[in-house]
Order: C-alpha cells, then structure tokens, then sequence
C-alpha cells in the first residue's frame, strides 16, 4: 500500500533538543522541559489570533506547547487545559506560565478535570477560525477526542500514538476524513517528517542514490523501568491510567506507544505500507515488572516487493544501547535517524556503518523536528493550506499494531486481517468515570496480565 501524502518541507537546518518522557510528569518535570527555551516576542493575538486548548498537561503535552511558541512570532495563546487529574494540571500549568510568562492565559474557568474535561475545554476554542486543539494524553482516548474536535470544526494538534487497537485506528481514518470535508487541519506527532535531513535523504534516495532498497533496521535499545506494586491509595482505575505505557488497553503499551517513530520512518522510507509483519519478544526469567510489557522485541515487516524492516528493542539495564534508523541499497547504506529522532543523516560508501565510510553528511539542524513540525502547522494554519496527516498516522499506527500482535501472538499478521480485526482492548474506554472499575485487574501478587504466545489474542 503506498503512501500518499506529501508533507510540507520545514524551513532551513534542525538540531535535536527535546524531551523523550514514558511516563506523567510533575512540576519539576515539566518545568525541566522548558527550561532555557526562547520565547519569541509577544504581539497581541487579536480576533485573528491562534487559541490552544492543551488536553493531557504531562510532560509530552507542556513540551508541545513550548514547542508552538518557540516557532510562533506571536499570536498564538494557551488559553484552556484538560487533564483527569488536578494536580497534573496544576503542575503544567505553573511551568508553562513561569516559562511562557503571558502567552499563557488560562484562568481557572477554562481549567477543566475529568473524563469529559477534553469536551468542555474544546468548547472554548472557536470553530474554523484556526484554534487548536492540542489532544497529548492516552493513545486509547485519542479516536474520541479526535472526533469531538473535528465535529466541532477545531484544527487538531495529536500527539502519537494514535489509537491502541485496529478499530482505534479505523476512527482516526474516519476522522481525518471528515475533517477533510469540513476543512478542519490535522498535526499528527510523527515530527520526523519535518526534518529537512530526512528530507533531503528521501529525496536522494528517491533519486536512486543508494540503489534500490533492500531492507531497513531501526533500533531503540535503552533500559526502561518496570512498574512496581499498586500503592493502597491509588484505585486500580488511577494506577493504570498514570502508568500509561505499562498498560495495552491505555497506551497500547512501551513498545508501540515509542517505536512507532521508527515504524513511521520505516513505511516513510519505502513510500508504503507493510503487508505482513511477525516477531518474537520475551522477558528475563526473574523479572519483577507488573506491567503487561516485554523487555524486548525484535519484529520484521514485509513489503510487497518482498523487502525487509525491522524494529529491535531491548529495555534491560547494563547492556548494549542504540537508538538508530539505517536503510540499505542496492548499492549503499545510509543512517536516516540517530540518537531520540536527531536528524543524523549520511549516506555511506559501501554497506558499511561508520564515519570513515562517510560519503556525504548532512548538516546539524537548526530546529528540533518537534520545532519543525510546529512551524509547519502553524503556517498551514495562517495561509490556509490543506494539511491533514491523520491517514498517515493511522496507517503507521497500524504497522506497529501489526508488529506488536506478531510478538505477542507468535504468528505472522498480515496487513489486511489488521485492518480488518474488530479486537479492542477494552470496548468501554469512551464510557469511563472514576466510579468504573479497571479494564484489566492484577493476580494475587500484583501482576498483571502479560501476552503469552500461541495463547495471547490481540487481532
């Protein structure tokens, strides 16, 4: 299947500088990613001006919103927050009005918790007048949100990933779809299209530089906590929900709630997407995690001209670390991506990796691709030019579901029974108050449900 939507071409150079955070952040947290940022002058946002709506005020959110004002000339206002939770948003919001000063305007009546908080602080953005709403939290609210925005007419910033199951995915498909006939611009947090190193590669190798592609690696190798004993305070339903990427029914879990960058810059890469995907994964003998991930995954995608992609992760401390996209030709390699989506970019002699077999290198970028990314929209926005990544993403999405249930499974996934699955984690997500119960529920130890191979069923 092959890709086709075009991304506008970010301006000039980018350099690496954000944040890479797995879990809610507090205060101190937040504050660090903004800190020593450069905030533009301020001019009055007037009747023209650009409204933010930030709905899930973690860490991922607040850098988004820094991100904005750091490419903006001004005009562009945080002027709502939503998050289940208050002291989240109260943290955000007093690092982001310490570091924003007054392009943060959000007095307590647009300040809104719960379940139907994103509902009430998209109400307050002004429909087909270039309000965003910035929708940052759990991948496995992200269809509902997404929907409620486009059916008010408000341009959507989301953050990755998309949807935790294929009909997640199908929703957000649906929704870019409709946004398309209402005019309603989509951001989809995949900000490594925006990289003009990349670019430049893309374009290099589309000219036939490398040769034609014979296989893609992508590495995201890094230790990553587990998750310990639910503490008495906390409901089965908070617990969860605050340690998102441990749970498949939140987030879709660890692995594709982060990899799918590097899926994306794989299907990228080809111009398509995969037609089948298998894997294997595991977790070390004496593992104390309680959560639903595996401590590694290795998942090889297969395109229709038969060419490979792979995707391999390890979370174990004390061993071998990477964080690396590479693509070979027919008659050389390149690296695409280096170290938390840096624009690294270089094509080699030979098959070899490795700066003594550099034959050309790009430049250090001048913005982040988060920088990138935002620049871009913010522009589409102001001039009125489509832009609408939602299909994309989702699709991308897809492979790393496809990926994720080849591990968990144990069998190939073929793209079309992916798309075609009617399997969700939990069907109730869009129902939610703090009364229901859990969607999974731990063991008599504190553990809870981990995929099992060849019993496991997520497609």
């Amino acid at each position: 299947m092959k890709t086709t939507e075009t991304t506008p071409a970010a301006p000039t150079d980018t350099s690496l500088s954000r944040r890479e955070l797995l879990a809610g952040t507090g205060r101190a947290a937040a504050a660090s990613v903004l800190a020593g940022i450069a905030i533009p002058p301020v001019h009055a946002a007037g009747s023209d001006g650009i409204r933010l709506a930030l709905i899930g005020c973690g860490g991922r959110g607040s850098g988004a919103v820094a991100n904005a004002m750091e490419v903006s000339d001004g005009g562009v206002t945080l002027t709502a927050m939503a998050d289940l939770f208050e002291n989240r948003l109260a943290s955000s919001h007093a690092a982001l009005t310490a570091n924003l000063k007054d392009r943060v305007d959000v007095p307590s009546a647009n300040q809104f918790i719960g379940f139907d908080a994103f509902k009430r602080a998209i109400d307050t953005l002004r429909p087909n007048s270039g309000d965003v709403a910035m929708i940052t939290g759990y991948a496995g609210f992200r269809p509902q949100q997404l929907e409620y925005a486009v059916s008010r007419g408000v341009n959507v910033f989301m953050e990755k990933s998309f949807a935790v199951d294929p009909p997640g995915v199908r929703r957000v498909i649906r929704a870019g779809e409709e946004a398309d006939a209402k005019g309603v611009k989509i951001a989809a947090g995949l900000m490594c299209r925006h990289s003009v190193n990349r670019q430049e590669l893309i374009k290099r190798i589309r000219e036939g530089e490398i040769g034609e592609i014979h296989s893609i690696r992508a590495y995201r190798m890094g230790p990553a906590g587990g998750l310990g004993p639910k503490p008495d305070d906390k409901t089965d339903l908070e617990w969860q929900l605050r340690n998102f990427t441990k749970f498949f029914w939140v987030s879709g879990g660890l692995w594709a709630e982060m990899d799918i960058h590097q899926i994306d810059e794989i299907c990228w890469l080809k111009d398509e997407y995969p037609v089948a995907a298998h894997g294997l994964g595991g977790r070390v003998f004496n593992s104390t995690d309680r959560s639903q991930n595996l401590d590694s995954y290795s998942v090889e995608w297969t395109f229709a001209d038969g060419t490979k992609a792979y995707d391999v992760v390890r979370y174990i401390p004390k061993c071998e670390s990477e964080f690396a996209t590479y693509v070979h030709g027919t008659k050389r390699a390149a690296q695409f991506s280096g170290n938390v989506h840096a624009g690294t970019v270089s094509i080699f002699n030979d098959q070899r990796i490795g700066k003594e077999h550099i034959q050309w290198e790009a430049p250090k970028e001048k913005l982040t691709p988060w920088q990138a990314q935002w620049k871009d929209f913010l522009a589409a926005i102001r001039e009125n030019q489509p832009f609408n990544q939602a299909a994309r993403a989702a699709r991308s999405n897809l492979a790393a579901i496809m990926g994720r249930a080849a591990v968990h499974m144990g069998r190939t996934i073929t793209w079309d029974e992916a798309m075609a699955s009617e399997f969700q984690f939990n069907p109730d997500t869009d129902k939610l108050t703090f009364d229901s119960e859990a969607p999974i529920t731990a063991d008599e130890n504190g553990f809870y449900p981990v995929p099992v191979p060849g019993v496991w069923k997520e497609i």
